[in-house]
């Protein structure tokens, strides 16, 4: 089995919840009334072994909504130009459908319930992406509407690190700081962050069941003359 076939495990590992990670950029901090101007999302595969990868990747430019918020401050660290001509942006329904459309069809796929969203500071994507769901009036989102994993939370206990840069240093992933703040690299390096934080515990799961099982063992009886 290959990491982008169905898997018939990671419904059960994550409870019936299909992990993708999702990155936002946005013109500020609020998302009720901030421009979201990025999303892309990775899905994330698990093979036979329970070892968990990224997989399908999608992302999109998104067109401010009509009276969107856009502050300079935000523009500046992000370095986004909402009305530069190349952006090629989405108006916010048609963006989120393009995002939607592969995430339903992997819930559906790996016979999960709903999508969970995985991010660097979670709660700060889900918001940008329930309140233009609610703007949009898209009714089918796939994910959860509320809980998440967070990756501030597991590199902190997995590598002492919480932000993004030196988390994924600390896990042995290459980081480009000149990429960094676009949507579709942050929400790839997520991904492998993600995958090597769960990688890892299973890796010390295998190692802990393999040595229970080598102490459980029936000795091997001495043959007598």
């Amino acid at each position: 089995m290959t990491p982008d076939q169905p898997s018939q495990t990671i419904n059960r590992r994550f409870r019936g919840f299909l992990p993708v990670v999702v990155d936002v950029e946005t013109a500020g901090f609020n998302a009720c009334s901030d421009a979201l101007l990025e999303v892309a999302a990775v899905i994330i595969n698990m093979d036979k072994d329970g070892f968990v990868h990224p997989g399908k990747t999608v992302s999109c430019h998104v067109e401010p909504f009509p009276g969107a918020n856009l502050d300079p401050a935000a523009l500046a660290f992000n370095g986004i130009d909402p009305e530069h001509p190349f952006r090629f942006a989405k108006p916010e329904k048609e963006a989120l459908e393009e995002v939607f459309s592969p995430v339903r069809q992997a819930v559906k796929k790996h016979a999960c319930k709903r999508a969970i969203l995985v991010g660097h500071n979670a709660f700060f994507d889900l918001g940008f992406i329930n309140a233009a769901v609610e703007r949009t009036g898209i009714k089918r989102n796939p994910f959860h509407p509320f809980s998440t994993f967070d990756t501030v939370s597991l590199a902190g206990l997995a590598y002492g690190q919480t932000v993004l840069a030196k988390a994924a240093v600390a896990a042995g992933i290459e980081w480009d700081g000149n990429e960094a703040h676009s949507a579709l690299y942050d929400t790839q390096k997520t991904a492998e962050l993600f995958c090597a934080v769960v990688n890892r515990w299973q890796e010390l799961t295998l190692l802990a069941d393999a040595g229970s099982g080598a102490e459980n063992a029936t000795p091997a009886r001495t043959p007598t003359g």
